[in-house]
């Protein structure tokens, strides 16, 4: 339980349902300790900064996660697995809401500030 005082953003859930705010957390994050370069393919990062960026990582996914890719020492490695077993989630969250928008209107609102934030969330 201590460990989760410790974290910036909330952990990648085993299910990925919080993929796509995950990778955005970790780009951002890794973005502001000047490491975003580990996740990019032909990098020429230090092994110091893989370890960092591995260790960074592998703090924010959900246990079950961490010991199934526990074998994986490169953070481009883990990012690129992790992406090939959630990627679906994106046409999943554009289908929905690309439906969401479709049956989004005015009047099924009592005021302007819900539908606002109906159509913001529709829109992130």
């Amino acid at each position: 339980m201590a460990n989760i005082k410790n974290r910036k953003f909330i952990a990648l859930d085993i299910s990925g349902k919080n993929y796509l705010s995950w990778v955005l957390d970790v780009k951002l994050h890794l973005s502001a300790k000047k490491l975003r370069h580990t996740i990019d393919e032909d990098n020429a990062a230090s092994n110091e900064e893989r370890d960092t960026a591995l260790i960074f990582q592998r703090h924010h996914i959900d246990d079950g996660l961490k010991y199934e890719y526990l074998t994986v020492e490169n953070p481009l490695e883990l990012w690129q697995n992790l992406n090939d077993r959630f990627e679906y989630l994106k046409a999943v969250v554009l289908s929905n809401a690309l439906n969401d928008w479709s049956q989004l209107r005015f009047q099924d609102f009592k005021t302007v500030a819900e539908y606002n934030s109906t159509l913001f969330k529709i829109v992130s």
